[in-house]
């Protein structure tokens, strides 16, 4: 196990989650909180947010256009961890295909899956018929990663194969950088580590300006999406910089942090966009519960086997890489693609 203390040591481990041909960017190694809100001035994220913010858009289309949120992964690229391999393989299992100009993983990934699907590794966006899904990760520090922005920019490698960030995942009790002076995290365990007011305050802080940088995103690009949705896990991060104030309660998703004796308030992107541009959070907590009773009945009834598979997701990964809940994924695509005209997206 590293040890927590330790900033090279696990620079080291850091390292082993980009997949060369790419490499990690030491800079881009953010731990704590504290190093999350210093990225905001680090020159590639700074360039990068500036970019998704100011310039980017998708390239025209004749098709009802969906833009579906995922999750960023350990593994970078996030197309080649085990949740995106599961989620795509879903979506082309369904008739979607990529469509649009042939960007891939290098040759030396791909060989790294030979059991894979190669279209598995494709870029580009998904189209079925009329509709077209416009792929998009949700990741902190970058906020909007298009995937076809994934693996390079501005001329080099793209920020999002060249960082690792678990510095927001407060249950994880290891996201803390004791080497700083700013630190207030306190070791109760060896290895785990409970936050103090400096990281609960720079945690507000980070998720507020991804949320705003995200709102900021979607409501420059009013008029690219007939609908926007995020498949983002229960209880983490992503989900709670999707949520409306109002919606928390229903998602099991706090709205505030307490940060020396006062309550310091959390915004989501939906607090601070219009209605019609709302994003559709999924899947839901009753959707959860009854993926989970019936990958229960698939498993034979076991209580621990359910427990655990449902915790990784089958694959080392999270809850949304089971069949079950890709079921729901794959109903409300449908919905919105039948729709007569784009799906309203009301607050819970």
């Amino acid at each position: 196990m590293v040890a927590i203390t330790d900033r090279p040591s696990r620079v080291i481990e850091s390292a082993h989650k980009i997949l060369s041909p790419y490499e990690l960017d030491p800079d881009l190694c953010l731990y704590s909180p504290q190093d999350n809100v210093d990225a905001l001035a680090n020159p590639r994220v700074a360039a990068w947010l500036r970019f998704v913010e100011d310039e980017y858009r998708p390239a025209a289309t004749d098709a009802r256009r969906i833009l579906l949120f995922l999750p960023c992964t350990a593994t970078k690229p996030y197309i080649a961890s085990s949740e995106h391999r599961a989620i795509n393989a879903r979506l082309l299992a369904e008739g979607f295909e990529p469509v649009g100009p042939d960007v891939r993983l290098p040759d030396e990934i791909v060989a790294m899956h030979p059991d894979d699907d190669p279209r598995l590794f494709d870029l580009a966006p998904l189209r079925r018929g009329e509709v077209e899904i416009c792929r998009v990760v949700m990741s902190e520090p970058l906020a909007f990663v298009p995937y076809e922005h994934m693996l390079t920019f501005d001329g080099g490698q793209s920020p999002a194969v060249s960082y690792d960030d678990p510095g927001l995942f407060e249950k994880r009790n290891n996201a803390v950088s004791p080497w700083r002076s700013d630190s207030t995290a306190e070791e109760v365990a060896p290895n785990r580590w409970r936050w103090g007011d400096n990281e609960r305050k720079a945690y507000v802080e980070m998720h507020n300006a991804m949320a705003e940088a995200l709102a900021h995103v979607l409501t420059r690009l009013d008029g690219a999406y007939d609908h926007t949705m995020s498949w983002v896990a229960p209880g983490l991060t992503h989900r709670s910089f999707c949520l409306a104030r109002r919606e928390r309660s229903s998602h099991g998703v706090v709205a505030t942090k307490q940060v020396a004796g006062k309550r310091l308030g959390l915004i989501g992107v939906n607090d601070l966009l219009p209605e019609r541009l709302r994003i559709d959070v999924l899947p839901s907590s009753a959707q959860c519960d009854d993926a989970r009773a019936r990958l229960h009945e698939r498993l034979g009834g076991s209580k621990s086997a359910t427990n655990a598979v449902f915790a990784r997701g089958g694959c080392a990964a999270t809850p949304l890489a089971l069949p079950e809940l890709l079921d729901v994924l794959v109903a409300r695509l449908d919905a919105v693609a039948t729709a007569e005209t784009p799906a309203r997206k009301v607050l819970a």
